[in-house]
């Protein structure tokens, strides 16, 4: 697995931030609170949370565009994925009738750009309750319920390689992402064969060797979050 780095309050505005860093990725999540929520969930009593991704033009080897008008499929995919999983970390009702909107914009790009992303959220989604707590607009411990954790994994030539990086992800034989609560319960399984169709004592050893590194990031985001104060 990589090496992770995350740093806190990397932007003096937004209600929570982080820069995190899993090898030559680099991601910069930040928690925005509106004291809305959509239209379809006003007078319910409860809140929302989602995600937008984006990659910065310089992010990778080649410039690529800006998505101005309207997002690619890709992008709709991992917003989607990012959303669900951060909704996946809190009580929306004890929330109320408010919204955070966590923005990840990729600043380089070396594999495993959604991943680290979900990695990232987290801890400013967390960041965001802790500042609404100190205002006493809620009781963040009743917001919050769980860290939530991504990695992807791999087979190359018949070995597994965990935290795939842009080599090893655009050449693998097989690729998986993970997606799961620090309880240990899956948020989001996806797997393809790209190049070679794999076993069942194969897909064990993946969702085997990405709990361990999901272990140790969980791990990694509880120090954090002991830091903070949640």
């Amino acid at each position: 697995m990589r090496t992770y780095r995350i740093e806190l309050d990397v932007n003096r505005y937004a209600e929570g931030s982080v820069l995190i860093e899993a090898g030559y990725t680099r991601v910069l999540c930040t928690a925005s609170v509106e004291d809305t929520v959509p239209p379809w969930m006003k007078g319910k009593g409860t809140g929302w949370v989602t995600g937008e991704y984006s990659m910065l033009p310089r992010s990778t080897h080649t410039r690529i565009k800006r998505e101005r008008e309207k997002v690619s499929g890709r992008t709709h995919e991992i917003q989607r994925l990012i959303g669900r999983s951060l909704r996946g970390c809190i009580n929306l009702s004890a929330l109320g009738e408010r919204s955070i909107l966590v923005d990840c914009d990729v600043l380089q790009a070396d594999g495993g750009t959604r991943t680290t992303s979900i990695n990232g959220a987290c801890i400013a989604l967390a960041m965001a309750l802790k500042k609404l707590g100190v205002v006493g607009k809620i009781d963040p411990k009743k917001v919050w319920i769980d860290t939530i954790q991504a990695i992807s994994v791999g087979i190359k030539n018949g070995e597994l390689h965990v935290d795939l990086d842009y080599d090893l992800d655009s050449t693998c034989d097989v690729d998986m992402n993970f997606v799961r609560l620090g309880s240990g319960k899956f948020i989001e399984v996806q797997g393809t064969a790209e190049k070679q169709a794999f076993d069942q004592a194969q897909l064990m050893n993946m969702l085997t060797a990405a709990n361990q590194a999901m272990d140790q990031l969980r791990d990694q985001q509880m120090g954090v979050l002991r830091q903070i104060g949640l």
